[in-house]
């Protein structure tokens, strides 16, 4: 009982410093797959909006899409952590995304007792997006780097709902693209000068020594980030990537947690002690 009053007391200063102000939260891994998870993650979101937070939710939904191009036998391929995405990706990511995956995500807020609403980045023409090529100059097809937000959309919807993004988007000619859900997180979170920026993976935070899971950098620079960044592989780099662009645009401080854990979220925002790697303009 005392345990349970000393976390509440515990998590006041921090509710008292968060009410009224943006949390973008980029939602993916195992949060997004495992079913305890799922519903630990939508409770968690909802309290954030009764405390006086303003979630905004962008998610991908890669393993979804995944399943659905092997159900097909369409060829899977990532370079530098993004996928390579001809037509027929696009067409089966948006059929995922919007239509399956961003839906589930609704469902399962608004029956958690918070009403949300489903976006993407073709809704209100959120997004503008343009074709981009993988770090290493090569074609990596329809993936999209979001030229402009529109956050009027996201206001306008977040006044009274919690605001669910999927990550695809299209250009000024309707050419429509895959976007990677930590690019999009972090182009929302710049565009709303959001207060933090948050990205639930499978890993414990950013690790120096990618086998070795107890190597957590718990806080970080942008300066050190940039110098680290060339010797980082994988699906790492495009969340540290993300990190760096929602700081240098205006976001309070950026956090790689791990959606493993149950609850992640809250101990990441209301705990002193944290759970994953902060990135900031300075530590």
């Amino acid at each position: 009982m005392m345990r349970d009053v000393g976390t509440l007391l515990e998590a006041l200063p921090y509710i008292r410093e968060f009410h009224g102000r943006t949390v973008v939260i980029k939602y993916g891994g195992a949060a997004m797959s495992d079913p305890a998870l799922r519903e630990d993650f939508a409770r968690d979101v909802v309290l954030l909006k009764y405390v006086g937070l303003n979630p905004v939710i962008v998610h991908g939904g890669g393993p979804d899409i995944t399943e659905y191009m092997n159900r097909l036998d369409m060829p899977v391929e990532f370079v530098s952590g993004l996928r390579v995405s001809d037509s027929a990706t696009v067409e089966i990511a948006k059929m995922v995304l919007v239509g399956k995956v961003n839906k589930d995500i609704v469902l399962r807020l608004n029956r958690h007792g918070q009403s949300a609403v489903g976006l993407s980045g073709d809704d209100g023409d959120l997004f503008r997006a343009a074709r981009q090529a993988a770090p290493g100059g090569e074609d990596i097809g329809f993936v999209g780097q979001i030229e402009r937000v529109d956050v009027d959309v996201i206001r306008h919807i977040a006044q009274d709902y919690i605001p669910v993004i999927a990550s695809v988007g299209a250009d000024a000619e309707g050419n429509s693209y895959n976007i990677n859900a930590d690019e999009a997180a972090s182009a929302v979170a710049a565009a709303l000068r959001a207060y933090k920026v948050l990205f639930l993976t499978d890993v414990r935070g950013w690790l120096r020594d990618p086998s070795d899971p107890e190597s957590v950098v718990s806080e970080a620079t942008t300066a050190e980030v940039e110098a680290a960044l060339p010797g980082i592989s994988g699906g790492m780099a495009p969340k540290l990537r993300a990190c760096l662009d929602a700081v240098h645009g205006g976001v309070g401080n950026a956090y790689i947690i791990d959606g493993r854990l149950p609850h992640s979220l809250l101990l990441e925002l209301f705990t002193d002690a944290g759970t994953g790697t902060k990135i900031g303009s300075a530590t």
